[in-house]
């Protein structure tokens, strides 16, 4: 990110708004924004939290040049001094985001912003960028790594990912969701992502034979001899001929073989012949990889047919999340200062979804002492705490009727302090870290109900009664003054 100038990388309307709130004396007034979305993908049950860190290298990077200055002049309706104002723009908000690889659930901030209005306004265009998309792609490999319960994703989308971007930073994600590499060698330079391949099958296709081929390649990396055998027959040629190198050029060399990969055909059948034909020449550790437009549903299903698959490689499926490619973040005014106090600002909807949690909050997820699952979270004032000392009742914000006493529980704010004053104050963990935590996160703490593919369980995000009051005060108040 702090390679390049991405400052105009944001919707043109955030730069109008930027010099209307200037030219009106606003640009210092106190606001806070809210970063939310309303819907899981592929209709599942949560989320993975990914791209904080990309964007705080964005927002400590955030500087208007003389090029970007230049450009805006010559489109004819920006004020002057709002154009040298922007020759000394530094971000100076406060910024809460809740940590990479936490699962989140609909309606709860994700990301907070709260500064002058000017520039929370302005950096919208990009927290939405960066969360949504690799959210998007981390909750995506994470159902992968759900469905193949235990055996190892490989994330090979580079070459089908929407632009460079997409390919790197879509490895990233999808590595804090489960997969344990990428086929993205520069995921690996920049990130420390770890980067595997061995062949195409051009390269099966450039020797004479696909014995030749195999052997070639052995000779050159005999300790990472793990060979394409679908070019041409995968029974009858493809791993006659692995086992032939295996015994030929490998083993003499000291090592042993890697394994094969299949990349079409019933995958279950063959891996299941190819295990058997392994097994039956001595090489019982050799592992089988399968790729081949793959996603968690094919997964499972090659699961509960028996598949010897010790590995899977997913593609476009994964990088492009094709059956549900969007993440509906959005980002929403919540609060305005007025005479030193902030105010609760709220967005009124004729569809009740699109009604927005107003002022500034934060999240408590509340979990049992005695199984140490999540029970559920609770959206409340930024200040308001909740006392685990004593019990604590949960209702449904739009059914209240529903309600839940819970006891022996304990509270953990979700929300985090990443900038103060525009001040980075937050060291975001590396890339294996944040998969271990993401790993342990949805492993341990929510049910399996929630993770269901199909029908889930409803993890409820509630609010505090005193959220609930403020909401319902205030659409109480908006509603009256449109009253016939």
């Amino acid at each position: 990110m702090n390679e390049r100038n991405l400052t105009l990388l944001t919707d043109f309307y955030e730069i109008t708004m930027a010099n209307g709130y200037f030219a009106k004396g606003k640009k210092e007034q106190t606001a806070v924004f809210d970063m939310f979305f309303r819907r899981a993908p592929d209709g599942g049950g949560y989320a993975v939290m990914a791209g904080v860190g990309p964007l705080i290298d964005y927002l400590e990077n955030l500087r208007f040049t003389d090029a970007d200055i230049a450009f805006l002049r010559n489109k004819g309706f920006f004020q002057a001094d709002f154009l040298e104002f922007l020759r000394t723009f530094r971000f100076e908000c406060d910024v809460w985001a809740i940590p990479e690889g936490t699962p989140i659930f609909p309606g709860e901030p994700l990301v907070v912003v709260k500064g002058p209005i000017l520039q929370g306004q302005f950096v919208e265009t990009m927290i939405l960028l960066t969360v949504n998309h690799q959210s998007l792609i981390a909750t995506k490999a994470n159902r992968m790594y759900q469905a193949a319960k235990g055996r190892g994703i490989l994330e090979f989308g580079s070459r089908r990912a929407q632009g460079y971007d997409g390919a790197v930073l879509g490895a990233r994600a999808a590595y804090i969701g489960g997969c344990s590499g990428t086929a993205c060698t520069m995921a690996d330079l920049r990130y420390g992502i770890p980067a595997a391949g061995t062949m195409a099958h051009s390269w099966v296709q450039s020797f004479d034979s696909e014995y030749e081929a195999f052997k070639a390649y052995a000779q050159i990396y005999p300790d990472q001899a793990l060979f394409l055998v679908d070019t041409y027959n995968v029974v009858r040629s493809g791993i006659p001929n692995a086992i032939r190198v295996f015994n030929e050029v490998v083993l003499p060399m000291g090592f042993r073989p890697k394994g094969i990969r299949l990349d079409s055909g019933d995958l279950a059948y063959l891996s299941k012949q190819a295990r058997t034909m392994l097994d039956e020449a001595g090489f019982e550790d050799a592992r089988i990889v399968a790729s081949n437009a793959l996603d968690e549903y094919i997964i499972r299903d090659l699961m509960l047919q028996g598949a010897a698959v010790d590995t899977f490689g997913v593609g476009e499926r994964l990088i492009t999340a094709c059956s549900d490619p969007i993440f509906g973040g959005v980002y929403k005014l919540v609060a305005m200062e007025k005479d030193g106090r902030l105010v609760p600002k709220i967005k009124i909807s004729e569809d009740p979804e699109k009604i927005i949690n107003p002022h500034f909050k934060q999240v408590y997820r509340l979990y049992s002492k005695g199984s140490h699952r999540a029970i559920g979270d609770v959206i409340t004032l930024f200040d308001e705490g909740i006392d685990e000392s004593r019990p604590y009742e949960l209702f449904h914000p739009d059914f209240t009727w529903k309600r839940k006493t819970v006891r022996d529980f304990e509270a953990k704010p979700l929300l985090t302090p990443v900038f103060a004053g525009g001040k980075r104050v937050y060291e975001s963990p590396g890339v294996h870290e944040i998969r271990d935590f993401c790993r342990r996160q949805v492993d341990q703490t929510l049910w399996d109900e929630v993770k269901r593919f199909e029908n889930p369980h409803r993890y409820y995000v509630d609010l505090s009664q005193k959220l609930w009051d403020i909401k319902q005060n205030l659409l109480r108040e908006e509603t009256r003054k449109y009253e016939v």
